[in-house]
């Protein structure tokens, strides 16, 4: 059977529009992809991506992460696959962030679905793109439906005229967060360029000096920080490599090319099996205040190989500057903190070290081994952690605790302010300082001494606010409860009646 036939054949699974489209719920979604012949893939994803107590965090549409990761690569073109308003809503989101990259969309329809007409113009999409002296790769992306239908990406060629072809599946369905999704795009490109170092030569990374030992950072990274992370590397005498998610293709050489690997984001699962693959080893946590610098020093210090006298010379120059700088910018108030980028634990541990009380963190990343440092260090101070946490733990945890700040994400800010508790959205306020070294410890300070002092002016507004505008009085006008319309209930149950009758006499009619 020719190549052809055999793609038609594992692309011809029902559509799961049947079950009720991309709105058939997980499990039904599964299902359809185990049944497409994904059985593999989506148990890979199962075991990197282990979901919570609940179904999984609240967050935007998983496959923003991995669409993220390649928008801001050079070099590197994205084209999308699956439900047009799924396609409208990434590519939205995408150039709202800052995007100035055309994003590529390959309709369909249940009938190119069915016959396998997909795939074949997924491949006659990435034919017309893969231009080499344009890109250096293309990077195709499954949505929902295409997944669970079972569209074969790996069919695809693996290069087309050098230009490197990744196809990756990011169902809402097998991957909970769009944090999660980098590490799939960033675990494959990584893949890619493993095998292709060990099969031979390959380009020069730019910027990198060869036989300097390096680190590599893994994780998106405030850009003062690797600079901040560079200075107290270098009396170890080790330096930074190009960090992951890279910027270009060739920066993935480098990154491989180190000595030992910081995952400074703890949820990179296949990134991390990649670097084991290449005998890397990789070291949790990071270097936030005094106790997390020296602990990240000697970890790294310990995978590096680094003689004693380089360790103590390392900590001796880097943690008088934090210590100093901590007690320069002290932190008095109750925090609670909570988010979905993984830095949550890092920076509940420099909320403390400069002085601050935080009863509780909420990340919706999953427990690793990476944050296992942070997570005993915050336990070993009452610190409550949850992983996978959900908008409802969250906001729990606030209700209770009461803080003088809450750092979270939007709509936990927004239930916060509601109550007359200063709020700060995680991502946009706290992600774009730097965290690592003096300068982080410095860093926060600052805006949780500038947001506590507004807990008066809360209290104020919500005073002179009161019940207006929540509960039944919500919308525009009503200041008590609307009345409903004489005979509506007696009438809706009439059509529920009437419905169900009909219902019944359709299934015995059949």
């Amino acid at each position: 059977m020719s190549t052809h036939d055999t793609t038609l054949d594992r692309a011809a699974a029902p559509p799961p529009g049947e079950a009720g489209g991309c709105h058939g719920g997980r499990e039904t979604m599964l299902e359809a992809a185990r049944t497409a012949g994904k059985t593999d893939s989506i148990a890979q994803m199962l075991a990197d991506y282990p979901r919570g107590p609940h179904d999984q965090p609240q967050s935007m549409c998983p496959a923003f992460g991995a669409l993220r990761v390649g928008l801001r690569m050079r070099r590197t073109a994205t084209i999308l696959s699956g439900s047009a308003c799924c396609v409208y809503g990434l590519t939205f989101t995408s150039h709202f962030y800052g995007a100035r990259r055309t994003v590529g969309y390959v309709p369909f329809n249940s009938e190119t679905l069915v016959t396998g007409q997909l795939f074949e113009d997924i491949r006659k999409a990435v034919y017309d793109v893969a231009k080499p002296d344009q890109l250096d790769a293309v990077v195709i992306i499954n949505l929902c439906v295409p997944t669970a239908s079972g569209v074969p990406l790996d069919l695809l060629p693996k290069q087309i005229e050098g230009v490197r072809i990744i196809g990756i599946d990011v169902p809402g369905f097998g991957v909970p967060t769009h944090a999660e999704a980098k590490d799939v795009l960033a675990g494959a490109m990584l893949r890619y360029a493993r095998l292709e170092a060990e099969a031979g030569p390959v380009a020069r990374p730019r910027g990198v000096v060869l036989g300097e030992p390096t680190v590599t950072l893994l994780g998106e990274l405030f850009p003062a920080d690797p600079v901040g992370i560079g200075a107290l590397l270098a009396p170890l005498g080790l330096g930074v490599a190009p960090q992951l998610p890279s910027r270009e293709w060739r920066d993935l050489y480098a990154a491989l090319d180190c000595v030992a690997v910081a995952a400074v984001h703890p949820f990179y699962t296949a990134t991390v099996r990649e670097f084991h693959a290449a005998g890397r080893p990789v070291v949790g946590s990071g270097p936030v205040g005094v106790d997390g610098t020296a602990a990240w020093l000697e970890a790294i210090a310990a995978a590096a190989n680094v003689p004693a006298d380089k360790l103590d010379a390392a900590k001796a120059r880097a943690l008088p500057a934090i210590r100093t700088a901590l007690e320069a910018n002290p932190i008095k108030a109750r925090v609670t903190v909570s988010g979905y980028e993984g830095s949550e634990l890092l920076v509940a541990r420099l909320l403390i070290e400069a002085g601050a009380e935080v009863p509780y963190v909420g990340t919706a990343a999953p427990r690793t081994e990476w944050s296992d440092p942070d997570r005993e260090w915050l336990t070993a101070r009452g610190v409550h952690v949850q992983y996978r946490a959900s908008l409802e733990n969250d906001i729990a945890a606030m209700q209770d605790v009461r803080p003088d700040l809450a750092l979270g994400t939007t709509p936990l800010v927004q239930k916060a302010k509601s109550m007359g508790i200063p709020a700060l959205y995680f991502t946009n306020m706290v992600s774009a300082r730097p965290l690592f070294g003096p300068a982080g410890a410095g860093a926060l300070a600052g805006i949780v001494a500038a947001q506590t002092r507004g807990a008066e002016r809360f209290a104020r507004m919500v005073e002179f606010f009161g019940p207006v505008g929540s509960g039944e009085g919500a919308g525009y006008g009503w200041t008590d409860v609307p009345k409903e319309p004489a005979g509506w209930r007696d009438r809706t149950r009439k059509v529920r009646e009437a419905r169900a009758k009909a219902r019944a006499n359709q299934a015995m009619g059949s």
